[in-house]
């Protein structure tokens, strides 16, 4: 029979491929028998295979170091982990076991750099690259991070950032970076990033409020572009635009050594990915070598901030079919045993595609049908992948006594922070469990439960609800504002 799932996904893709094999009509992911591992921990269930996060790193390293030798670039290669799109403590762990660095966006995130360094997972010399708007909290965290000695970049989002560090840092040096505020894709809503400096005021922001301190050095230029790093006109003009400012910086500022370029390397969201990473690296590196070498400047050493490539593909997340409809004569749905804007919000708020599979009975006949959560939300579904205006799955018997299960791959970035892992979520419907999956050095695979699928008392404790004892009025508003508790008590005489 030609129509098996089976053969549907052989006839349509290069398969079996990275990551993916299929063993006795069962979906193996990195060498996980994922059947093996629903039957100890059900569905839903979230997994993050750590073992996948330290090779990407490690691809990214050997590319980029591979790309340097061929041109004899001058410059060192910096990874850094963008710690945003996953701040887990396992994440961490496992990024920081290759000598890698760390890019933040928050106040929060420099807590995390001193829990790690208690642990002696990071040392002062690690590069803290401290990105993003920044209110008092988070100015004040880098400060103080500068002040203990950490080697922390703080790169300027708005020209008066400078000033707070001039009077809150005792450091006799003080590294900055500045971002370049990029002009967006055509397609785009907005012309120019809200992201940044604008280039015409990069020179002004050195000369007033760098130059004239002793203690701050100008050490690292920021660029990078939503669409991420793609091999288009735009990408190549982006980058010549940035290096026109380097170029421009470095002839006044001599100790300007090194180029951030960002995230945005993509990662397979499709069993049809088709992205050659090698070349891409070889030709970045090559277009700063070549600009460098005609304009007679060293070349700088090249910083990137990888998030969703660096954790992305460790990630998975399984379903059970827990009951089918057909609504007319055309559309087949069949409802998971949980909500895609609970697990994987992005599949809804940016319409992003990730790859689909079944886990099991992949010698059954297929058809195409519709995926449905388990909230009323009309946006709760996933009715495309990425090669096609279609879902294909298993057909279902209904005389079976095992499930169809179906996972989704590579979301290990962004998912649990963007659905508020640990909180309350849509419909309370509750966040499912959570299993790390490793590897020993011999070959054998462990599992530990991380997170328990969330019960009731905690999501109502936050709503407000199980409160054994109501604090008084009075107290409550003396904490938020003394002037309103001044008010109050006059208003009760």
């Amino acid at each position: 029979m030609n129509d098996l799932y089976s053969n549907l996904i052989h006839q349509t893709f290069d398969f079996p491929q990275e990551s993916f094999e299929v063993k006795d009509d069962e979906l193996y992911f990195n060498d996980i028998n994922l059947m093996h591992i629903i039957k100890q921990y059900g569905t839903p269930l979230r997994i993050s295979y750590l073992p996948k996060i330290s090779s990407q790193i490690q691809k990214a390293k050997r590319l980029f170091n591979v790309a340097m030798a061929k041109v004899d670039y001058k410059g060192k290669y910096v990874y850094c982990y963008c710690t945003k799109s996953s701040h887990f403590s396992f994440v961490l762990d496992e990024v920081l076991k290759n000598d890698v660095h760390i890019e933040t966006s928050s106040a929060f995130d420099l807590q995390i750099i001193k829990e790690q360094f208690q642990k002696n997972a990071l040392n002062k010399d690690t590069y803290i690259i401290c990105n993003g708007y920044k209110r008092q909290l988070y100015k004040q965290n880098i400060c103080d991070l500068i002040n203990e000695g950490f080697n922390v970049i703080p790169v300027l989002d708005h020209l008066n950032e400078v000033d707070f560090y001039k009077k809150n840092t005792k450091a006799e040096k003080i590294n900055l970076g500045i971002r370049i505020s990029t002009e967006e894709e055509p397609s785009f809503i907005f012309y120019t990033s809200r992201l940044g400096i604008r280039s015409s005021e990069i020179m002004k922001l050195y000369h007033e409020k760098i130059k004239p301190h002793s203690k701050f050095k100008l050490k690292l230029l920021h660029f990078f572009i939503n669409t991420g790093i793609k091999d288009t006109i735009y990408y190549w003009t982006e980058l010549n635009k940035c290096l026109n400012i380097y170029k421009e910086l470095k002839a006044i500022c001599p100790e300007l050594d090194s180029l951030n370029i960002g995230g945005g390397m993509p990662i397979r969201t499709s069993l049809s990915f088709d992205y050659d990473y090698e070349y891409m690296i070889e030709e970045i590196v090559a277009q700063v070598k070549v600009f460098c070498v005609q304009n007679e400047i060293t070349e700088p050493n090249i910083f990137t901030e990888f998030g969703s490539y660096t954790v992305g593909e460790s990630g998975a997340t399984l379903y059970s079919i827990v009951d089918q409809k057909k609504q007319n004569d055309r559309e087949t749905w069949y409802f998971i045993d949980s909500s895609f804007i609970t697990t994987l919000p992005d599949t809804w708020g940016i319409n992003q595609r990730f790859i689909l599979l079944a886990i099991n009975n992949w010698d059954k006949p297929y058809g195409p049908v519709n995926l449905g959560g388990m909230t009323c939300d009309s946006m709760d579904y996933y009715n495309t992948e990425a090669h096609t205006n279609q879902v294909f799955l298993p057909e279902i018997d209904q005389n079976s006594k095992q499930p169809q299960y179906i996972g989704f791959f590579h979301t290990g970035a962004y998912q649990e922070a963007l659905s508020g892992y640990g909180g309350t979520q849509h419909c309370l419907i509750p966040a499912p469990k959570h299993v790390i999956v490793d590897r020993l050095e011999d070959g054998t695979i462990t599992t530990r439960l991380f997170s328990e699928e969330q019960l009731s008392g905690p999501m109502l404790t936050i709503l407000g609800y199980n409160q054994t004892q109501e604090a008084p009025l009075n107290a409550v508003i003396e904490i938020e504002s003394p002037e309103m508790v001044k008010t109050e008590k006059l208003a009760s005489v």
